[in-house]
């Protein structure tokens, strides 16, 4: 089906599933080597666990930040670029023939 033939509620809805899927990988690619690098310092023995706003540093940056960015986005998304498309009349709202 090319893309000038495919029904334009098919269309939005695979756009918008792209632009979840890049802010997801967008997210997974910060919190996972982030936390990585910065929350396993077990070989460092001068290591000293540094606090934001009470939680560890490298879990706020690397799971609080991602998390409420990713919020903030996927509520931009809603507003902004997701569109309700027309589905036509179900066949349960057709006006029956007497």
């Amino acid at each position: 089906m090319s893309s000038s033939n495919a029904d334009p509620v098919y269309v939005h809805s695979k756009n918008e599933a792209y632009l979840i899927l890049i802010v997801w990988g967008l997210s997974f690619a910060w919190t996972v080597p982030y936390c990585y690098f910065t929350g396993y310092q077990t070989t460092n023995e001068n290591w000293e666990l540094t606090l934001t706003m009470g939680i560890p540093s490298w879990i706020f940056w690397g799971v609080a930040f991602p998390w409420c960015v990713s919020g903030l986005l996927s509520i931009l998304i809603c507003l902004f670029f997701i569109k309700d498309d027309d589905l036509g009349q179900a066949d349960d709202e057709l006006p029956l023939d007497e």
